[in-house]
């Protein structure tokens, strides 16, 4: 994030409280969740609202967790169980975790040091030892909750960090890799070392833990910075650079950087796929794209020419299974119009991926240039016109403050009842098993049975509900563990008279629905 350091079957994914195109989303009374109808006599249950609802949770600079560096390790588990409660009651369903915000670990690695942001040391186990990633996994599926690891692919030292380099860090390791570049150090993307070390800790982590996605950032090539005259400061590649010109390479400068980040992307891509096939693949890059393409009015900051981030290509390739173009503007900003934006991207999906924006709720502050809890719902409508509705906070700290009431609204206004995350079929073409129920010698029980455990993510239950000759479907989400569904009655809504359940796998399909007429 540019800011973070400077400030039946149901296989439609069904999008959560469409808004027409025409509709204006500061005013539009947005419809009810799709999966709580108002009372209706049809007989047939809904579809199952999809949406990615997420919120990034940053370690660098402890922004979002742990709070402060030194927590002993229970205070860490415990404001981890609090992110979680938190995203869960308010029916968030994936948290975006960094994982690797300095080429460190918050999880133990042979590759890379423990961060400086759990000890205030580099390179410091927790004490008491545990493992904080397994932690936050762990807790996170027993919520229902998607956990995508993020990792920052080239950064090696921040402006801000404070504590020593590791000897186990790779500017001691492998120092040709790493660049000094302001006061920043910057593993460079040209070096063979430092891409294989990059892609290695990836797939480290894809081996040894459960995640759901993989997700990289917006740094490849750093930000630029200006010298005492106001100039651009050059990334430091001169001498990879000769050498490639003197082996023949024919590129210009510009698109040689851009070679090297494409080759990590796609082979980041080809990995996952290799290794488990239902790791979703997600980046967030900034988020306004090529200027040669870029929408009348549109202007600012290019990614493509400064960071060297050909964002449009990935699209094109398929590399990625979900693009999270970090538009942190208000929809009334014309050079950087969030819908305009938000249609560019959704213009360069040509391969029909996921593409769910970064919104800057954290911009909800008690400054100045705060923003209204307006500006994020509004945002949320607009994202959701799109065929796959979804968005993720910046960052799970305004949600967790309540800045404003955005996280009560949220729930209250927008996050009505719980959402699959949108499927990501091309991952998997297998059919999920269809559950059956079964009767227990409890009458207000029955017992959900299947096959296949490790692949089963969610269960989904419909539930309807009678009151005077009209029906009212209630969705809800429960984890494969919990096996035992509630027979009881409303008292508010009515009497219970059929339940209708399916399983969805880890890619976000749905299985054949099992009928329960009580």
């Amino acid at each position: 994030m540019l800011f973070l350091l400077s400030a039946c079957t149901t296989a439609v994914q069904a999008p959560v409280n469409k808004i027409p195109e025409t509709a204006n989303p500061k005013t539009a009374s947005l419809p009810q969740d799709l999966a709580r109808t108002a009372p209706t006599s049809l007989a047939a249950a809904p579809a199952a609202p999809r949406e990615f609802r997420a919120a990034w949770v940053a370690t660098v600079s402890n922004i979002d967790w742990p709070s402060r560096p030194g927590l002993s390790s229970q205070q860490q588990q415990d404001e981890i169980i609090a992110i979680l409660d938190q995203a869960k009651a308010i029916e968030l369903n994936a948290i975006i975790l960094q994982v690797r915000p300095s080429a460190d670990a918050i999880y133990p690695s042979a590759l890379e040091p423990w961060s400086e942001y759990l000890s205030g040391e580099q390179g410091r186990a927790p004490q008491v030892w545990y493992d904080p990633l397994q932690f936050w996994i762990t807790q996170a599926h027993q919520r229902g909750l998607e956990l995508h690891a993020w990792f920052n692919p080239y950064r090696a030292k921040t402006a801000l960090s404070k504590a020593n380099l590791s000897p186990q860090h790779v500017s001691n390791r492998k120092p040709s890799a790493v660049k000094k570049y302001g006061d920043l150090l910057w593993m460079d993307p040209s070096d063979a070392d430092a891409a294989t070390q990059t892609l290695n800790v990836i797939m480290d982590v894809v081996r040894r833990y459960d995640i759901d996605g993989v997700h990289i950032d917006d740094y490849f090539y750093p930000y630029p910075i200006k010298d005492a005259a106001g100039q651009e400061v050059d990334f430091p590649d001169e001498e990879n650079w000769v050498r490639y010109q003197n082996e023949g390479g024919a590129l210009a400068r510009a698109d040689w950087r851009r070679q090297h980040v494409n080759h990590l992307v796609e082979n980041i891509a080809h990995k996952l796929r290799q290794e488990k096939s239902w790791v979703k693949f997600g980046i967030s890059p900034f988020g306004i794209g090529r200027p040669d393409r870029l929408p009348p009015g549109i202007t600012g900051f290019s990614q493509y020419d400064k960071l060297y981030a050909d964002v449009e290509l990935w699209l094109a390739r398929g590399w990625l299974d979900y693009l999270a173009p970090q538009l942190y503007w208000p929809i009334d900003q014309p050079a950087q119009a969030f819908q305009v934006l938000q249609d560019y991207w959704t213009l360069q999906n040509t391969m029909a991926r996921h593409v769910w924006p970064g919104l800057y709720t954290s911009r909800i502050d008690h400054s100045d240039k705060s923003w209204t809890s307006e500006e994020i719902l509004n945002q949320i409508s607009i994202t959701r016109a799109q065929a796959s509705a979804g968005h993720i906070h910046f960052s799970m700290v305004a949600l967790m403050q309540n800045r404003k009431d955005i996280a009560q609204r949220l729930r209250q206004e927008r996050y009505l009842t719980p959402a699959l995350v949108p499927a990501t079929p091309w991952l998997f073409a297998g059919t999920v098993t269809t559950p059956r129920l079964i009767r227990t010698a409890d009458p207000q029980h029955i017992e959900v049975a299947f096959d296949d455990h490790q692949a089963i993510r969610s269960i989904a239950i419909w539930r309807r509900y009678e009151h005077d000759m009209k029906y009212e479907w209630i969705f809800s989400l429960q984890h494969p563990s919990a096996k035992s569904i509630d027979l009881s009655d409303d008292l508010q809504r009515g009497k219970l008279t059929e339940v209708v359940v399916s399983l969805v796998d880890r890619v976000g399909q749905e299985s054949q629905r099992a009928h329960f007429i009580k």
